[in-house]
């Protein structure tokens, strides 16, 4: 018996510590690293106006005891609910339970709900409830289809923008000219829970959605070069407009992410870096790209006329150095008879 349990503890110690390290990288559960002050769970104790509490909310936003309805079905609503202590965490990851429901037939609902991680918190605005030129982070799940144009993508549509405060969120192209990356999903009036997970980390930006009553996560978005600041606000926002939705936040959970940094990021002031994104282009260059993918300028005439141009010259070189490889080997040939 005790040559069996010999054997057996470092079994049992290595399929503990592997369990520890998945745990540590997934943070689902983890309960260690869950940063409270940070968080909206049921029974939403701490939400209100007084001065102890954690979470403020704005406009037609009601608390219950299962939900936090950010816009009731109804039509020309918004709504927010804002953490009101500021985050200090260099890497984090934000879990959402989400419910998104009404009883507008398809494509005759709207308008969707907004994510924030910003400087500025309680300003009401035209960006799904929330204010324009803002400060910092923001995911969108768009319900409903502004750019008629824009063919390409099928909505609910998911999409992320950082904002250094200069830019406007354009509501006709959907965001396309200032959009990230994103992705469609079926996020509206499923049986079954939604939620929405973002993580932050070493510059990294990933979006996952759980939407497919899997219990499995979905990459959305992954997109790297990313600089957010420390002491910025998180919380909820939502609006409706000639159309309408109820938009249900049911918790919203904040995970600290334990990684090492550099002796220079560790002394760097986090609280000063502008929000930023390093891309090949400018978010501002893609605005005349009906598509939003961040892809070339179109090719104009002239354009096309030199890659025609370099396209023949390539054809006559390589048919110029092939006539010359074939003589040399015709005359090699003639050599031996």
């Amino acid at each position: 018996m005790r040559r069996f349990r010999a054997c057996l503890s470092p079994a049992v110690v290595l399929l503990v510590l592997e369990l520890g390290l998945v745990c540590c990288d997934l943070t689902d559960g983890n309960t260690e690293h869950l940063k409270r002050e940070h968080s909206l769970m049921k029974p939403y104790q701490g939400v209100g106006s007084s001065p102890s509490s954690q979470w403020d909310f704005w406009g037609s936003t009601l608390v219950t005891s299962s939900y936090v309805r950010l816009t009731p079905d109804e039509r020309s609503k918004q709504g927010s609910i804002w953490n009101t202590v500021p985050c200090y965490l260099k890497d984090w990851e934000m879990h959402v339970q989400f419910k998104v429901h009404g009883s507008g037939k398809k494509n005759l609902h709207g308008d969707g709900i907004a994510i924030w991680y910003t400087k500025d918190r309680l300003y009401p605005g035209p960006v799904f409830g929330n204010k324009d030129q803002f400060l910092g982070l923001a995911l969108f799940l768009d319900t409903f289809r502004n750019d008629l144009h824009g063919m390409d993508r099928s909505f609910p549509y998911i999409s992320a923008m950082v904002n250094n405060g200069t830019v406007s969120y354009d509501h006709g192209k959907d965001g396309r000219s200032s959009e990230l990356g994103g992705c469609s999903a079926e996020i509206r009036n499923r049986e079954h829970d939604t939620y929405l997970a973002i993580r932050y980390s070493k510059g990294r930006l990933t979006v996952m959605v759980d939407v497919d009553d899997k219990n499995e996560w979905k990459e959305c978005i992954d997109i790297g070069g990313v600089r957010l600041p420390t002491g910025y606000f998180f919380g909820a926002s939502a609006a409706t407009g000639d159309l309408s939705d109820n938009h249900d936040i049911i918790s919203m959970k904040l995970y600290q992410l334990m990684v090492e940094h550099t002796p220079e990021e560790e002394n760097l002031d986090w609280t000063k870096i502008e929000p930023s994104v390093s891309l090949l282009k400018s978010p501002k260059d893609n605005i005349d790209d009906p598509t939003g993918n961040f892809r070339g300028t179109p090719l104009t005439g002239w354009k096309v006329f030199l890659l025609l141009l370099c396209a023949l010259l390539g054809i006559v070189v390589c048919a110029v150095v092939g006539a010359v490889v074939f003589q040399k080997r015709q005359e090699r040939n003639k050599r031996f008879y």
